[in-house]
């Protein structure tokens, strides 16, 4: 069977995922759909680096806009005001962090690539929503995480429909694979999208589907953590869905999945280790 892709180039440094790795996630959002994960201060912030780099987080991804279902995108402006400082304080307390940045703005891209030197860019859009991002990408020299969406956080879950989830998915990502190439960006990871657009039905059939994807030999990432697809399934709520996001990681690392974006670095890691441990038998 096709295996991902064993490392990424940032900025000249090889980020080795013959392992997976798992991606900490900084929320500097007032809205963020986990309340624990927001954090009210630059202090706050840098000591929670601090810990998941402690704890095993080999990439930090800041996002300064909610994406959880129903919310309206703020500006562009508000969206850097919230970034500027405390992306710069991560980068002068971390000079080593390979940073990746949360946003579907190319303008943002370039502000924080100038001021923090970002290494990685996280589209949730998959470059839909700005017609400049997959250039950007190209000229900045940047990785790109692609993921799919299916409409907008405002109305993504109004009765998300296909025919074949995973098959539509798959070409979806292609067709911007190949367009990614032509523009000379090939250090591309891809993200099948986890909770945008997807019923619940969905996120698991696409979780059991998930092998389809090594198909691209590239890095694939889940988010699924403490998310709607855990949550309301098990009839709790994301203060309670830590123990669902390990189990679904644990099956994601089993399909292939090569980054985990998790708020919880710890107990990831921990899955991270023991799958590396059974697979190191076959």
């Amino acid at each position: 069977m096709l295996d991902s892709c064993k490392s990424i180039n940032l900025g000249g440094k090889l980020l080795d995922v013959t392992t997976p790795i798992v991606m900490g996630i900084i929320n500097l959002t007032p809205d963020s759909f986990y309340e624990s994960s927001r954090k009210n201060s630059i202090v706050d912030t840098i000591k929670h680096v601090e810990k998941m780099v402690s704890e095993g987080a080999e990439i930090i991804d800041c996002g300064a806009f909610s994406s959880k279902p129903g919310v309206e995108l703020i500006d562009v402006e508000e969206e850097w005001r919230r970034l500027e400082t405390t992306l710069i304080q991560i980068r002068k307390t971390f000079p080593e962090i390979n940073l990746s940045l949360d946003t579907y703005r190319s303008e943002i891209v370039r502000r924080a690539k100038e001021n923090a030197d970002i290494q990685i860019v996280n589209d949730i859009s998959g470059g839909a929503w700005d017609s400049t991002m997959f250039s950007t990408v190209a000229q900045l020299k940047v990785a790109y995480v692609l993921m799919h969406i299916q409409g907008k956080p405002n109305t993504m879950q109004q009765m998300p429909h296909y025919e074949n989830i995973t098959s539509e998915i798959i070409l979806s990502l292609s067709e911007k694979i190949f367009e990614l190439k032509l523009m000379g960006v090939c250090d591309i990871i891809v993200d099948p999208g986890f909770g945008f657009g997807k019923s619940l039905d969905h996120n698991y059939e696409l979780l059991n589907r998930m092998g389809d994807f090594r198909s691209f030999e590239l890095p694939v990432l889940v988010g699924f953590s403490r998310k709607s697809m855990i949550y309301n399934l098990l009839d709790t709520t994301p203060e309670f869905a830590l123990n669902g996001t390990s189990a679904l990681h644990m099956l994601a690392l089993q399909n292939g999945a090569k980054i985990l974006r998790v708020h919880d670095v710890k107990e990831a890691v921990e899955c991270v280790k023991i799958y590396s441990k059974f697979t190191q038998f076959n």
